[in-house]
């Protein structure tokens, strides 16, 4: 991949690593509410945007060079996003989360082969390896729990549109990446992808606004922890290291959300959940010290 210089106040894999960790918070977050996932899933986006909005620059917009067809990008990047929250939460109805995780972690190849012909990004063997024992280990991790829902192709199929999905909301949001202010972006990507499950929850007759304080408190926090350090970063890392690499830190979030529970929730260890956890994060490692590398080079070179 080619390495793109830039000006972050922080090394890029450290805050990759910040968002990684904020992105994995979610699923125990998510385990302690019982509240419709889609209506969390809306007023995690609209709080995120209304906490962003005093930090986004509004007039980058004269000199960002957007134009018609990047702005279809960036509504396409918010359909993408919502579109992939509504398929991933409604095959879980009909699928296990293994099975699905299984198929999610297909998204950095879906994003790598997406990156070779919309940015002639070549990736050498050595990052490809790594990349492919980072896979493996979630398959291992998985494997463990699939079984009872070996069957559920219309889950399977559903889980497969989200990593679809979620692949060209990555690839999209790199297109336009050097155009537009991160901050501006992920305000606009969330207001989309938040109204289109506000129009799901409407058209399922759900209930949005009587809740308890409680669950005010579980949105609040799921819009700060989970998309403001972590999608929001994700965002902002996407015109540095490029959405393949975003990509492949996004699988390390099972391994970190099964340690976390484990010290958290007192959630017991697999030896499925302890080898492939194992490899995944053997395999992220090389090809995040392999990336590094290009990335230190590529600054080295600039200065």
């Amino acid at each position: 991949m080619k390495v793109k210089k830039s000006s972050l106040p922080f090394h890029p894999y450290i805050l990759l690593f910040i968002s990684i960790l904020s992105v994995s918070v979610s699923s125990i977050m998510i385990k302690s509410s019982d509240t419709p996932t889609s209506v969390a899933g809306m007023y995690r986006l609209y709080l995120s945007v209304i906490i962003m909005l005093p930090f986004v620059s509004w007039k980058t917009l004269r000199s960002s060079g957007m134009n018609t067809k990047d702005w279809r990008t960036v509504l396409l990047a918010g359909l993408f996003l919502g579109l992939h929250f509504l398929c991933w939460m409604e095959s879980l109805v009909y699928t296990s989360v293994a099975s699905s995780m299984v198929i999610l972690s297909l998204q950095p190849l879906f994003v790598m082969i997406g990156s070779y012909f919309m940015f002639r990004e070549r990736s050498n063997i050595l990052t490809i390896l790594c990349l492919i024992a980072a896979l493996f280990g979630s398959v291992i991790i998985a494997w463990g729990d699939i079984g009872v829902s070996r069957e559920a192709l219309i889950g399977d199929v559903l889980s497969f549109l989200g990593t679809i999905l979620v692949s060209a909301y990555m690839l999209a949001g790199q297109k336009v990446s050097r155009k537009i202010d991160a901050n501006l972006y992920s305000v606009i990507v969330f207001f989309i992808g938040g109204s289109v499950m506000l129009v799901y929850s409407l058209s399922k007759h759900m209930s949005l606004i009587e809740y308890d304080s409680s669950d005010w408190t579980y949105f609040l926090l799921l819009a700060i922890i989970p998309t403001i350090f972590g999608q929001s970063i994700f965002n902002l890392l996407l015109k540095s290291i490029g959405a393949t690499t975003v990509s492949v830190g996004i699988i390390g979030e099972p391994v970190i959300a099964i340690i976390l529970a484990f010290f958290i929730l007192g959630e017991t260890i697999s030896i499925f959940q302890f080898v492939g956890g194992a490899m995944t994060l053997l395999g992220m490692s090389m090809y995040f010290w392999v990336q590094s590398s290009n990335y230190a080079a590529a600054q080295y070179r600039s200065n």
